[in-house]
């Protein structure tokens, strides 16, 4: 059967993301909107037989960093080379950028066989939203408060390249709530938390201290439903984020590698107490 591989429309980045779903990474209700924001050309689809059976994500910042996400072949077409030509259009699209990705461990071998070495591990937790803690939030406000290029200026310190078109989806987007930490009147920390199918997700949480840190995770928590069940992506590399999860009880349910094809972009991962998303980094 004749298959080929073409770029997305824009409302089929929301099939990718129920197959993401399907296979238990649990997206937010509202991601597919900000991931074509990020790169409308970044979203390719495999279709055999007009069928859509298996799609990759390579988005590229400013053209000169890329990522590699939502790469997922249907699994009644696995094992046809339908992943490998997936992949090969995709890292064709980012060729001459330094590439990311955040894959699962066991697939490391594999990856580095494309030129992509380890720079972290990450790792996924879950807890329980709790009840707000009167008069502990500090100098907290909305996040629709700070502006927006104070804000993007502060996602520079821990993301490679400009994404001003996601952030701005990301960041008003529906069923969220986003805030932030005012320090003399400058932003020292931000995060949001959005709807999943499964419960609530932090992404990013981003704080020049562990204080700082510990109190938007606690706001943020409390801006959703007490009992929920929270999510936190952190890099394990950043001690102070570790110890922030295990004083919340957190449990780890899931792992990912971050590796790089190219040189590892710099990046003040002391500050990374959430990653925004392992699909789009």
């Amino acid at each position: 059967m004749e298959c080929t591989i073409r770029t997305m429309h824009r409302h089929e980045v929301a099939m990718a993301v129920e197959w993401a779903a399907r296979e238990g990474w649990n997206p937010g209700l509202h991601d597919a909107t900000c991931f074509h924001a990020a790169d409308p050309d970044g979203f390719l689809v495999a279709e055999c037989g007009g069928e859509p059976v298996g799609c990759i994500s390579a988005v590229s910042y400013a053209g000169r960093f890329g990522f590699i996400g939502l790469y997922i072949v249907l699994p009644a077409w696995r094992g046809r080379g339908i992943g490998l030509r997936l992949w090969t259009a995709g890292m064709k699209r980012l060729s001459g950028q330094v590439v990311g990705l955040d894959g699962v461990p066991a697939q490391q071998d594999n990856y580095r066989k494309s030129g992509f070495a380890l720079a972290w591990n990450n790792v996924r937790l879950a807890g329980t939203a709790g009840a707000a803690t009167p008069g502990a939030d500090g100098p907290i406000v909305p996040l629709a408060d700070i502006d927006f290029a104070a804000l993007c200026a502060d996602d520079r310190r821990v993301f490679p390249a400009p994404r001003d078109a996601f952030l701005r989806c990301w960041t008003a987007m529906p069923d969220a709530t986003g805030l932030a930490w005012l320090a003399d009147g400058k932003l020292a920390g931000w995060g949001l938390i959005r709807r999943c199918r499964e419960g609530h997700k932090i992404g990013p949480l981003l704080a020049d201290s562990p204080k700082i840190a510990s109190a938007l995770y606690a706001a943020l928590c409390a801006a959703v439903p007490a009992g929920d069940t929270v999510y936190l992506d952190v890099p394990l590399p950043n001690d102070s984020a570790v110890a922030l999860a295990q004083a919340q009880g957190l449990r780890s349910v899931f792992e990912t590698a971050r590796m790089y094809a190219g040189p590892a972009p710099a990046c003040e991962l002391q500050r990374v107490y959430g990653i925004t998303s392992f699909e789009l980094g």
